[in-house]
């Protein structure tokens, strides 16, 4: 990791969500609520459409930076607020984009700051992720 400075952009990268995105994370993470996968039931509870899950989107966010750092060892703490939906259409699907700059630095970690957004819509407010910068 070469030096850090705040303002730099380390990583970016777009996500493309569909359906099947959505029905696979279900499996794998066990959280089978029918918002995430089912129109008529997002439509039932004034969603505006069938929604990504939040810790998707959160896991795909961090996860943006994972290849600058070379190992998620070195993530020290993450957090995000969940501030707007992100609503997956059963054709189209969604595309999600990250941006990782840097936000503050240390002696020993430096604040990785997400922007995360859906259409032009930040999706993650606060999205802050903490790594260690020595190895």
């Amino acid at each position: 990791m070469s030096v850090l400075e705040v303002g730099t952009v380390v990583a970016e990268r777009t996500v493309e969500l569909s359906r099947e995105s959505l029905v696979r994370y279900a499996g794998a993470s066990g959280d089978f609520n029918p918002i995430h996968y089912r129109d008529d039931v997002a439509a039932r509870v004034e969603l505006p459409g069938v929604l990504a899950h939040g810790m998707l989107t959160m896991g795909l966010a961090v996860e943006t930076i994972v290849e600058w750092l070379g190992d998620s060892g070195r993530i020290v703490e993450y957090g995000v607020r969940f501030t707007r939906p992100v609503v997956v259409d059963a054709e189209h699907g969604a595309t999600l984009t990250v941006t990782a700059t840097v936000g503050a630095v240390d002696t020993e970690t430096a604040r990785i700051d997400l922007t995360v957004k859906h259409d032009a819509t930040v999706v993650l407010g606060k999205a802050q992720v903490r790594v260690r910068t020595a190895a």
